[in-house]
């Protein structure tokens, strides 16, 4: 029975080795949205939604609302 104890405290000391290699890589949930906010640079002027680059936000609004205007900092693009 001796084994099955010393399996259940390796198995618990390497789930805490993984927790903190994971903490020390920086794979938090938070940091995943503030890096996912820092790509995204342009607001859609109708729907408020955020895009990361103009080619991106032209589609968008190309297909998202085709009755509406084109914005003036969309149209040369």
């Amino acid at each position: 029975m001796a084994r099955g104890q010393q399996k259940i405290q390796s198995q618990q000391k390497a789930a805490e080795k993984a927790a903190k290699l994971k903490k020390q890589a920086g794979n938090s949930l938070a940091d995943q949205k503030k890096a996912a906010m820092a790509g995204l640079k342009s607001v859609c002027s109708v729907c408020r939604s955020m895009m990361p680059d103009p080619k991106t936000y032209k589609q968008h609004f190309e297909n998202k609302h085709p009755k509406n205007e084109l914005p003036p900092e969309l149209k040369d693009i």
